[in-house]
């Protein structure tokens, strides 16, 4: 499973694969598997992703168009 929509968050923020590892304490050539789908992040890392961008998990991945977290 690649991550497409890291790819596109990233890129709209303005951020290199290296700036938003340093953001998130992971490794560069990480977000680079992530993002080519040769590595998934485990969901640790996923919840991660996705509270840095604002976007709920079924955004991240793919499974829902609306990126707005779910807000209880």
């Amino acid at each position: 499973m690649e991550l497409k929509r890291l790819y596109t968050l990233r890129k709209e923020r303005g951020l290199t694969q290296q700036q938003l590892a340093k953001e998130l304490k992971i490794h560069q050539n990480a977000i680079s598997r992530y993002e080519s789908g040769e590595r998934q992040p485990d969901i640790k890392t996923l919840i991660t992703i996705a509270d840095y961008f604002d976007v709920s998990l079924d955004y991240l991945l793919e499974r829902k168009e609306d990126p707005k977290p779910d807000k209880s």
